[in-house]
């Protein structure tokens, strides 16, 4: 459940840039690895501070670094900005490999967790309970996921989607094209900051430059595609799918009296992936959150469709 509710939160992050803003982002791995970066300098240098409040500060680090590679969103779209976001990935996991200082010139060139306790209960670090971390992580998702919803059915987020579906006649109606956009770049990258920080902190307890690579970031796109662009419960949905179909494949293939290797059942589950994603964006672009919804509109009406 911990990393499902993080990957969910990174989710978010990426469905308000691509979803409801409607631009294209290939760096989501290396943001959320400026705020797993972000937060250990900070509990590095202040250990006395709580690491929830590293945690929360860690995604200024990274919505500051996305909104400058976001100012190129201004005069480019489309595939173009994919690729200026692309090189957003490349330059900053070269960054996190090349500057000593990020990882305090570890010999490992890893970031480690910090051992923290709050009112006397481990929160972080080996001694930490899962149910506590877990509790944690939970209540920082939930107050993401209601601030974002808030903020989506607010102005902000009339205005994204006003740019998404039209921004010429968004920018003749008084929306100024460059603050829709670099808001939407800020928020983003610090909900994908905040979950980067919880990755290593709450789930993992040390990483390297290369978990951050551009697999992360597709495999978070995936997860937007497959939920369903523009919809909060489609993270969950998108997220829940990613990390349930292997158990899926691996009961199934048990079930038949197959037993495969884990390498293979992860080969099936990347082409099941790639196969759903084809699916859903020829017939049902808004992935399983507008499956859901049919679902329960069908509900609603049984048995008595015409009563």
């Amino acid at each position: 459940m911990i990393p499902f509710l993080i990957f969910a939160l990174a989710t978010i992050g990426l469905n308000i840039l691509t979803g409801y803003c409607g631009q294209l982002s290939l760096g989501t791995g290396a943001f959320m690895g400026v705020g797993a970066y972000s937060c250990y300098k900070l509990a590095t240098i202040f250990p006395d501070v709580s690491i929830l409040i590293h945690i929360l500060l860690s995604g200024f680090f990274a919505a500051a670094v996305g909104v400058v590679f976001g100012l190129p969103s201004l005069r480019i779209k489309g595939l173009y900005l994919a690729i200026t976001t692309l090189a957003a990935q490349f330059f900053l996991e070269w960054a996190f490999v090349r500057v000593g200082w990020l990882y305090n010139y570890n010999d490992s060139g890893a970031i480690q967790n910090v051992p923290q306790k709050l009112f006397g209960i481990q929160i972080t670090g080996a001694a930490a309970e899962p149910v506590t971390r877990y509790m944690l992580v939970l209540g920082i998702v939930i107050l993401f996921t209601w601030l974002t919803s808030n903020v989506i059915s607010g102005r902000i987020g009339r205005s994204w989607m006003m740019i998404r579906d039209m921004d010429n006649a968004a920018e003749l109606m008084g929306i100024k094209p460059l603050n829709a956009k670099l808001s939407a770049f800020a928020m983003s990258s610090y909900l994908c900051g905040v979950a980067g920080a919880m990755l290593v902190f709450f789930w993992l307890g040390s990483a390297e430059a290369e978990l951050f690579s551009i697999n992360l970031s597709f495999q978070i796109l995936f997860m937007v595609i497959i939920g369903g662009m523009g919809s909060l419960i489609g993270c969950f949905m998108g997220a829940a799918f990613i990390f349930v179909l292997p158990l899926i494949i691996r009961a199934v293939t048990r079930g038949v009296g197959l037993d495969i290797s884990g390498a293979m059942i992860e080969h099936i589950s990347t082409m099941s992936i790639g196969a759903l994603i084809i699916f859903f964006l020829i017939v049902e672009p808004h992935g399983l959150a507008r499956l859901w919804q049919i679902a329960k509109e069908k509900l609603r009406n049984w048995p008595f469709p015409y009563g």
